[in-house]
């Protein structure tokens, strides 16, 4: 037996922008009067002497009513025979410009509200620049009160040629220019006998006619930020839940969960609707995996074709940014950013322009961006962004800053440029390194001893604290300059920005590893605790110190991993196992021994005196005994 399902109804997203007083309330009330998308409780209180105040439908702050103009974005809903509309009723006012970014950062369409009168105005050409930085790809000129120029063809032909060149500026993909008096309802929802010069479309008419696509719709283009990982049933595998951003999704996909790069199958797929077999964005999925692989919010899952385009697992980001905050935003200053579901911190590398909004220039390495402000900044995030530039993915391409001391939102960004920066493995052209004015030889000779690095790797637990505090004791009492910089110490304050991300770990051995450099070309005896669980970021430590000449000596504590847990004295390996920890070296992460450690040792019922002996030999035989 057949069945027959009813077409889903497409929903179109509308944001209006304007200066003050160019009728954009009026002009949304029109609209959701003539639809007959009012209730009627609400038409019957802005009803006055049988004439509904059309403003008063959609100023609905008790601030928007008493000033007269509207203050926040407020959201309203229509409908027609064809289609649902949101519409994002954004601010004139050029103090909460603000608000229309974020308006307009979801809509389809953006109509700019220009008074027939007034002309083009400052607002009007931000507004504009606004929407072609956010990707709205349909753009609506709405000539308002042309009845008050006596509905004169000539000023509206003058008009649209000067909005066309500013479309052509902006790199607009459309524009459409339409003549109307919102408040008589001319051209808004029914055509007008005022204007028969005008051949085109009605407001409304050119709303219904434009199709919209899913983005991205092909399989290789996937991009599934997890949200939730959920398991309704103890007898089934985990879900992992999202709103898919890009592409398609069916049950036989591989899949590709990133930042980890796991590698997976989709066994299961449910949406909201039933019997679905394939999912396309922006549709909101629930999948299961073939595999148990570990998967959390904030990942995201691509697709593992071999012809799949991949999203940049991102350090560094180039990106437009609108700033909302009362405090300017400098070089050098600190936010937290999220991005789809996963918040890290950024720190703000450069300026490099700022928007003058009344001629649309760029202007070059401005010192900071005030309220309403728009540019593009350079920020480096703490820990991988999975990030695709705004033009192709405009969730994935997305984010917004936040004050971590107020929690208050401060900008919003989209990304230009996503790029891949590997701690260590760049060089900076515009930086040159500058020794010291003393030679390294006459500095050790005078102070009577030689630098060096003492790299203790090993597990959570291992002892390698224990060690490294008697090293330090026993190189200072022998009347050697020794400083010991313990893993926890330098998260305090040198790395108190990072977390335990792999990409986060990688970052905090660069910063310690040159560190132990700076300190082991002053002569002192540089000492590192840490667990540095992987092979590729010791060497990024080592590499430092050899590029510099300088001794570095790594000494691998190899307890064993159960008597590491017997020990515990944080807890962390209880917490572990039952899974209130995630990412534990030893347990759910990797931790790769070192294969020709300069000395390796085993604190499992050691006399720890003699395993600091058997460093010292080690450190002298690197001859850093500065000849003692």
């Amino acid at each position: 037996m057949s069945t027959s399902t009813t077409p889903t109804r497409q929903l179109l997203r509308l944001a209006t922008a304007g200066s003050v007083d160019d009728g954009k309330s009026t002009l949304i009330g029109r609209l959701m009067y003539d639809t007959d998308s009012l209730p009627l409780d609400h038409l019957e209180a802005v009803i006055k002497d049988g004439v509904p105040d059309l403003a008063a439908l959609s100023d609905g702050l008790r601030a928007e009513q008493e000033q007269g103009i509207t203050i926040d974005v407020a959201y309203r809903f229509f409908s027609t025979e064809h289609r649902n509309y949101i519409l994002a009723d954004t601010p004139g006012h050029e103090r909460y410009t603000r608000n229309m970014f974020t308006g307009a950062s979801t809509a389809h369409v953006a109509i700019l509200l220009v008074d027939a009168s007034a002309g083009v105005l400052r607002q009007t050409r931000r507004h504009a620049r606004i929407a072609t930085l956010l990707n709205v790809r349909h753009l609506v000129a709405a000539v308002n009160k042309i009845d008050l120029i006596d509905f004169d063809e000539a000023r509206f032909s003058e008009l649209e040629t000067e909005l066309r060149a500013l479309a052509d500026r902006l790199g607009a993909d459309e524009l459409t220019v339409i003549p109307l008096a919102a408040k008589a309802g001319d051209n808004v929802v029914h055509r007008s006998a005022n204007t028969p010069w005008y051949t085109g479309p009605t407001l409304l008419e050119h709303l219904e006619s434009i199709e919209l696509a899913a983005p991205n719709p092909v399989a290789t283009e996937l991009r599934l930020p997890v949200q939730w990982v959920s398991r309704p049933v103890a007898e089934e595998r985990r879900r992992y839940t999202g709103r898919l951003s890009a592409g398609t999704l069916r049950v036989g996909d591989p899949v590709i969960a990133l930042p980890s790069g796991s590698r997976s199958t989709v066994t299961a797929l449910d949406t909201l609707d039933d019997g679905r077999d394939v999912a396309v964005a922006p549709l909101s999925v629930a999948v299961s995996l073939a595999d148990d692989i570990d998967v959390g919010r904030g990942d995201v899952l691509v697709s593992g074709a071999d012809d799949a385009h991949a999203p940049v697992l991102a350090r560094e980001l180039e990106a437009t940014v609108c700033w909302f905050g009362d405090t300017p935003l400098r070089a050098g200053d600190r936010l937290a950013l999220k991005h789809t579901a996963t918040t890290v911190r950024a720190t703000v590398q450069a300026l490099s322009s700022r928007l003058d909004p009344e001629t649309l220039d760029e202007q070059d390495s401005p010192v900071e961006l005030s309220l309403n402000d728009i540019g593009v900044v350079t920020l480096r995030t703490s820990s991988v962004v999975v990030a695709d530039p705004y033009a192709g993915n405009r969730d994935a391409g997305a984010f917004i800053l936040i004050d971590e001391t107020s929690n208050d939102t401060v900008g919003a960004g989209t990304i230009t440029t996503a790029r891949e920066v590997k701690p260590g493995a760049q060089t900076r052209n515009d930086v040159k390194w500058h020794p010291s004015a003393l030679n390294r030889a006459h500095r050790w000779s005078k102070i009577g001893q030689s630098g060096a690095t003492v790299w203790l790797t090993g597990l959570p637990a291992s002892g390698k604290s224990t060690v490294a505090v008697a090293l330090e004791r026993a190189l200072v009492e022998s009347g050697r300059t020794a400083y010991l910089l313990d893993g926890d110490n330098v998260r305090h304050g040198l790395s108190d920005d990072l977390g335990f991300t792999p990409g986060d770990r990688a970052e905090n051995i660069r910063r310690v590893g040159h560190l132990t450099r700076l300190l082991a070309d002053a002569g002192v005896v540089a000492i590192a605790s840490l667990v540095s669980p992987l092979e590729s970021d010791r060497e990024i430590a080592r590499a430092l110190n050899d590029a510099a000449g300088l001794p570095f000596i790594e000494v691998a504590v190899t307890t064993p991993l159960a008597e590491c847990e017997r020990r515990d004295p944080k807890g962390l390996y209880a917490r572990a196992r039952a899974g209130e920890l995630k990412g534990l070296t030893g347990i759910d992460a990797p931790y790769e021994s070192p294969r020709n450690p300069d000395l390796a040792i085993d604190t499992t019922g050691a006399d720890i005196d003699d395993l600091v002996r058997q460093v010292l030999a080690v450190l002298d035989a690197h001859g850093t005994d500065g000849g003692r």
